[in-house]
């Protein structure tokens, strides 16, 4: 080890003195640590000039080393963006991380288009656009997505409408003006588009007083349909401004940051305010953080965080001071496309929310030590036989039905909760007809070279010996030096299979059995979710495509214009050979050979649009 930090000493000479990014990598060229830095020969030389300076974290590190690179770039905020870049791709062991990598969903309202239209997106673009959120939970996003549809005349497809078309399904239940049809002048649709904006800006009194004079007028006119039409509106919109959490409307947009720490675990609450309205909320728990500084992990979680497809706000409020603060706010002014002020407020209501979101993290994280204490694990490893007690739990499963679609699937579950950025699934490409056990040996094999890091400590696979039997040759095969512990947990009666060949029946068992039966029925539940997704997508690409004289291009053409491939298998002849790229003799194949798979495969009635 002493040569090879000499050698690493060596090489220290050609790293030049600017800003950039250096890498840390282990003999199996895996990257150990990212980090940046104003100058790279200063911060890499701090690394060998006095190793007892180092937290125990990057000296863990520097123990398994085999090489440095590094990555030259014109500024630190250049550094900056590149370093939460390669965390986020690579998720090296030493860095802290992020587990929730998914962008978060914003509603995007078109306004740049002739036509605009509303729909849900994870990625935002300089496109002229205005964009609303983000979502937290994801299932919020839909809720006022579906309000939108139900009390404003706007359109939510992306259909192109440089031509007139027939009007969908949703002019026909009141949802859409159609402008596809021609159906709406573009004055009154805009009119509803500028109604969804100050809705999505929280312009409560405006608004409502806007449509209060629009139903008085409509009644005066005698246009009595059309008043009540709006005044169940305004009750609907009422009951949605009630709802909606109102923290101060001066604060305009703002981001709040709380943290908690305990031991080697941080927790971090951030609420996002929008023109004053608390929107949502969402708190991530970091690990092994207890070498690192207040100011030093702050940095780093919101480097990780707007590193996301997230559009920073005006303001966000911290109770601490982050590292490299200067080059942060520079780069989340960039990436805004504005000025982002990151503030540590000592008075008033943002301090009070900072307080407010810090006092949730420590809640949030004694809550979760709470989940899963040390003594079920401990009560897991003897009633297992385990050498060690295990502090996460990977579990395998795959999935297919006579050999269709067959997919493999793999769960983490860690400290009382499902780790859903570690989940993964693939499909099985190696194996053949009905083999389960094959399948399950091609699974673990593939997973394991996929995942970063550590295994976990245990390995569930859903299955019997068989099944136990094939992931033990898979992790010899894939898994250098020691390989985790492996049960297999079976069903019909629900029991553990050991390694040894013990059987250890799980029925009525206490909290660790039943953690175990949570676990496999976790992955049960995700391959089959995954299998079924790929039959449905089979089964819609194929009910067409697998048509001598249907391609890709025709398949969307008649999608597109007809909606669904029920619908299509009901159209006549001629509307089908009207259909743009179709002749008369394709559409004549298409129908016979529709009917026929009707017969034979007895798919019914797929009446939902196909978008």
């Amino acid at each position: 080890m002493a040569a090879r930090l000499e050698d690493l000493k060596e090489k220290l000479e050609g790293v030049p003195r600017k800003p950039g990014v250096y890498l840390f990598i282990d003999r199996r060229e895996r990257i150990l640590y990212v980090g940046k830095a104003r100058n790279l020969r200063n911060r890499l030389k701090s690394y060998f000039q006095r190793s007892g300076d180092l937290d125990p974290r990057k000296a863990a590190m520097l123990g398994r080393a085999e090489d440095f690179r590094f990555i030259v770039t014109d500024t630190e905020v250049e550094a900056l963006a590149l370093e939460a870049n390669l965390i986020k791709q690579h998720k090296p062991r030493y860095n802290v991380i992020l587990r929730d990598d998914k962008n978060y969903p914003y509603l995007r309202l078109t306004v740049s288009e002739e036509w605009p239209r509303v729909e849900v997106v994870r990625r935002t673009v300089r496109d002229g656009s205005l964009y609303f959120g983000p979502y937290i939970p994801a299932s919020s996003v839909w809720e006022t997505l579906s309000f939108i549809k139900r009390h404003f005349h706007i359109r939510s497809c992306r259909y192109s409408l440089d031509r007139p078309m027939r009007p969908c399904v949703q002019y026909q239940m009141g949802r859409c003006p159609a402008p596809c049809a021609g159906l709406v002048t573009r004055d009154e649709y805009m009119g509803a588009v500028k109604e969804v904006e100050r809705f999505l800006k929280g312009e409560k009194k405006g608004l409502l007083e806007e449509l209060r004079k629009r139903m008085e007028r409509f009644s005066e006119e005698l246009r009595f349909e059309e008043a009540a039409k709006v005044r169940d509106r305004l009750q609907a919109l009422g009951r949605a401004f009630e709802s909606q959490k109102v923290v101060s409307q001066e604060l305009g947009d703002i981001d709040v940051i709380g943290l908690y720490r305990e031991g080697p675990d941080a927790v971090f609450q951030v609420f996002f305010i929008r023109n004053g309205i608390l929107i949502s909320a969402k708190d991530f728990h970091l690990r092994d953080t207890e070498s690192v500084a207040e100011a030093e992990l702050l940095e780093k979680f919101m480097t990780l965080f707007y590193a996301k497809e997230i559009i920073p706000p005006d303001e966000i409020a911290v109770q601490a001071r982050p590292d490299g603060m200067k080059g942060l706010r520079e780069w989340l002014s960039q990436k805004k496309g504005g000025r982002v002020r990151i503030i540590r407020p000592r008075r008033g209501k943002r301090k009070e929310l900072v307080e407010m979101a810090a006092a949730n993290a420590r809640l949030l994280l004694r809550s979760r030590k709470g989940t899963a204490g040390r003594d079920v694990m401990q009560r897991l490893s003897e009633m297992l036989g385990l050498e060690r007690v295990p502090e996460a739990i990977g579990a395998f499963d795959v999935s297919t039905i006579s050999g269709s679609h067959p997919v493999g699937a793999f769960v983490w579950w860690e400290d009382g909760e499902f780790r859903k950025d570690l989940y993964r699934h693939l499909k099985i490409r190696d194996v053949s007809g009905m083999d389960d056990y094959s399948m399950m040996r091609e699974t673990v094999r593939r997973t394991v070279g996929n995942l970063p890091g550590n295994l976990p400590d245990l390995i569930l696979i859903d299955g019997g010996r068989a099944h136990l039997d094939a992931a033990l040759r898979a992790l010899k095969e894939a898994v250098e030096g020691r390989p985790p512990d492996v049960v297999a947990i079976a069903k019909g009666p629900d029991r553990a299979v050991l390694r040894d060949g013990r059987t250890i029946s799980l029925d009525g068992g206490g909290p660790e059995a039943l953690l175990l039966r949570r676990i496999r029925d976790e992955v049960h539940r995700f391959a089959i979710s995954f299998h079924r997704r790929l039959r449905q997508k089979g089964l819609l690409e194929s009910r067409l495509e697998r048509i001598r004289g249907i391609g890709k291009k025709r398949r969307l053409a008649l999608l597109r214009h007809f909606g669904s491939v029920e619908a299509v298998r009901r159209a006549s002849v001629e509307e089908i050979a009207a259909v743009e790229g179709m002749n008369r003799r394709v559409a004549e194949r298409l129908l016979t050979e529709l009917k026929a798979q009707v017969k034979t495969e007895g798919w019914g009635a797929e009446g939902s649009p196909v978008r």
